[in-house]
């Protein structure tokens, strides 16, 4: 599945909420904004897209099983388990699991009050 030809809707993904803290106290500047702590599963041939970017919403990422295709530049980057990818400005991707077993992340991420 070519990223440049195909960019697939969410499938065969759960995004458990693991905590949150309002920065808002915490660092001066960062009003309205809250650290997230998420454990996303993707199970056998699930995919997490579309294609989306990072834009105000920096983190990173951290494969705890399987493996996670991460499609971003025209290139598909596999990651897992330990250390995944950062999300930062730059960063428009779509992921997606190859594998035979699910693939869970830890995805910990600064984004806007709901």
């Amino acid at each position: 599945m070519s990223n440049e030809q195909v960019t697939p809707e969410t499938r065969g993904v759960t995004v458990e909420a693991l905590g949150t803290v309002d920065l808002a106290g915490e660092i001066e500047g960062l009003e309205g904004r809250r650290l997230r702590m998420r454990r996303v599963t993707i199970e056998p041939g699930g995919v997490f897209g579309p294609m989306h970017d990072h834009k105000g919403r920096p983190g990173t990422v951290y494969v705890l099983q399987g493996t996670i295709t991460d499609h971003r530049n025209g290139v598909a980057t596999d990651y897992g388990p330990g250390p995944g990818w950062p999300e930062d400005r730059n960063t428009s991707h779509w992921l997606e699991n190859r594998g035979t077993v699910p693939a869970v992340e830890i995805s910990v991420d600064i984004v806007s009050q709901e």
